[in-house]
C-alpha cells in the first residue's frame, strides 16, 4: 500500500503555513465577534432580577407580561416602565433606565435588581378572592396525574404576611376558613385548608411549635362545634385513619337523625295564577343538609312551579326575556343555549328551561305587580332551608323539575360558619332541589341536592317562588 500525501501550494507567493494561520485567525475572530460583541450590538440591554414579597407577582415590562416573581427577565436598553401586579394588592410601577454593556454581554450581562414589598389595601377582600378560587376548584374533584390544584388558601394566607394578619383580621380570616371548609371535599383541599390555618395563626410565617398548638386547639374546638364533621372527615382520610375514625364514639354520635315536626300551615291564597300557603316558622329543621339547630322564619310558598300562563304575563311586560332574544341573553351571561327549551311529549306542567337569573327577574316583577298589600315582604327564590321545610311538610309537589334556590351551593352545607363569611365567599354555583322526572324513581327525595351556575338553563329545570319578610 502506498501513502497519499497532500501538499498545499503557495498562494500569491504566500506559503501555506502563513495563509493557514491567517485563515484560522480570521475564523477565530469571527467566532469571538459573535460571542463577545454581536449580542451586545444586536440587542443591548440588561437582565432585570425581580424579587417581591409576597412572591408570585406578575412582572410586566412596558405592558408586556414577562413572568412572575421571583424571576430574571431581559429588557432592552432605554427607559422602561416595570409593573409588579398581584390580585388584591396595590400594583407597583417603576421607571428604570436600562443600560447594557456591548462586550461579553451574553457571558456577563448587565444586571438591574428590583426588590419590592407589595401591600394590600383590603387584606380581607384579598383573602376572600383566594378562598373563592379554592371554592371553584372544589367542583373539579380530587386531583390526579392529569392536573393539580393550586394551594389557593394557604398561598393567600402567606401573601398577606405578618403586617396584614397582625392588624387584627386574624379572627375574620378564621371565619373565612370556616366558610371555605364547606367546600373541602378533596384531600388536597383539606391539606390546603390546614396549611392556611397554621399560616394565619403564625401571622403568615412558617409555624412555630407554640402556634401549632394554638392551631390544633382551634381545630379541635371547631370539630366539637360541628358534630357531623366526623362524617365529612371519614370521606377524606386514608383507609387506616378512616377505619379508626368510624369505630370511634364521635363518629357513632355524628350520624344524622330524622325527627318529626308539625309546622303551622295556612289555607292557600291566590296571587296572579299561583296558589301560595303560609308556613309558620321558628321550628328546628331535622335532616342532614343544615347545621344542628337551624330554624326557618314564616314564609309563603307556591304550591307548584311557575306555570306557563304566569310566565307569559311576565314576558308581556319584560320582552327582553323572550326566547327570540336568547342570543342577546347568552351574550350577557344570563342564560345558555337551552333557555326555555322543553322536552316534547312530556306531561309535566310548568315553564322549563329557566336560568336562575331569569327566575330572579320574574320574582322582582311579581313583587311589583302583586305584593302591594304585603308591606315588608318580597318575592324571591326560596332558600334551601325554606324549600326543604315545605317539602318535609308535604305541601309542595316536587319531582317534575329540578328547582332553583337562591342559596350559593356548598358541598358541606351542614358545617357551621359565620353568615357574613358565607355571604362574602359565596360560590360559583347555586343550589337546586327536587329532582326531575328523568331521574330514576326513588333516586331523589326532599334532601337531595344539586348545583349549577346561575346562567344554566335546561328542560329539566324550573322554579317556584316564595314570599318572605324582607331582610334588612
Amino acid at each position: 500500500m502506498s501513502d497519499d500525501n497532500v501538499r498545499l501550494k503557495p498562494i500569491l507567493g504566500i506559503q501555506p503555513g502563513v495563509y493557514l494561520a491567517c485563515l484560522y485567525g480570521i475564523i477565530l475572530l469571527i467566532i469571538l465577534f459573535f460571542i463577545l460583541l454581536y449580542p451586545g450590538l444586536r440587542n443591548p440591554g440588561s437582565v432585570i432580577i425581580v424579587k417581591t414579597i409576597p412572591r408570585g407577582a406578575a412582572i410586566l415590562v412596558d405592558g408586556i407580561y414577562r413572568g412572575s416573581s421571583p424571576n430574571e427577565v431581559f429588557a432592552g436598553r432605554g427607559r422602561r416602565q416595570i409593573e409588579l401586579s398581584l390580585p388584591g394588592f396595590e400594583s407597583i410601577f417603576i421607571e428604570e433606565d436600562i443600560g447594557g454593556r456591548v462586550f461579553a454581554s451574553r457571558l456577563f450581562p448587565s444586571r438591574v435588581y428590583i426588590d419590592e414589598s407589595l401591600k394590600s389595601p383590603d387584606p380581607v377582600a384579598a383573602f376572600i378572592n383566594e378562598a373563592f378560587e379554592f371554592a371553584e376548584w372544589s367542583f373539579a374533584g380530587e386531583p390526579g396525574p392529569a392536573y393539580q390544584i393550586p394551594l389557593s388558601l394557604s398561598e393567600g394566607a402567606y401573601r398577606l404576611g405578618p403586617g396584614a394578619i397582625d392588624a387584627g383580621i386574624g379572627e375574620v380570616m378564621d371565619g373565612i376558613l370556616e366558610a371555605a371548609a364547606r367546600f373541602t371535599v378533596t384531600r388536597a383541599g383539606l391539606r390546603d385548608l390546614i396549611r392556611a390555618k397554621t399560616l394565619i395563626d403564625n401571622l403568615g410565617l412558617s409555624p412555630s411549635p407554640i402556634s401549632l398548638l394554638s392551631s390544633l386547639d382551634d381545630i379541635i374546638s371547631y370539630l366539637n362545634d360541628n358534630p357531623s364533621a366526623a362524617l365529612w372527615l371519614s370521606e377524606l382520610l386514608s383507609s387506616e385513619s378512616r377505619s379508626e375514625l368510624m369505630s370511634s364514639q364521635w363518629y357513632a354520635s355524628a350520624n344524622f337523625t330524622e325527627t318529626s315536626f308539625e309546622p303551622v300551615i295556612s289555607q292557600p291564597i291566590r296571587l296572579g295564577n299561583l296558589n301560595f300557603r303560609l308556613i309558620g316558622g321558628g321550628i328546628q329543621l331535622p335532616g342532614k343538609n343544615f347545621p344542628p339547630g337551624s330554624t326557618v322564619g314564616s314564609f309563603y310558598i307556591s304550591e307548584t312551579v311557575v306555570n306557563s300562563a304566569t310566565w307569559e304575563a311576565f314576558l308581556e311586560q319584560n320582552p327582553r326575556w323572550r326566547a327570540e332574544n336568547k342570543d342577546n341573553l347568552v351574550t350577557l351571561g344570563l342564560v345558555n343555549e337551552d333557555y326555555l327549551e322543553e322536552i316534547a311529549g312530556t306531561t309535566t306542567i310548568g315553564v322549563s328551561g329557566i336560568s336562575m337569573h331569569a327566575a330572579t327577574a320574574f320574582c322582582e316583577w311579581f313583587s311589583r305587580e302583586f305584593l302591594q298589600g304585603f308591606e315588608g315582604w318580597e318575592m324571591r327564590l326560596p332558600t334551601e332551608l325554606e324549600w326543604e321545610y315545605a317539602a318535609r311538610a308535604g305541601i309542595i309537589d316536587y319531582g317534575n323539575f329540578w328547582e332553583w334556590t337562591c342559596d350559593p351551593f356548598s358541598h358541606l352545607s351542614f358545617l357551621r360558619a359565620p353568615q357574613e363569611a358565607i355571604s362574602a365567599l359565596s360560590s360559583p354555583e347555586f343550589s337546586l332541589r327536587g329532582g326531575s322526572w328523568v331521574n330514576p324513581q326513588g333516586s331523589v327525595d326532599f334532601s337531595t341536592r344539586a348545583s349549577l351556575p346561575g346562567f344554566f338553563s335546561s328542560p329539566f329545570i324550573s322554579f317556584r317562588p316564595v314570599i318572605a319578610g324582607i331582610q334588612r
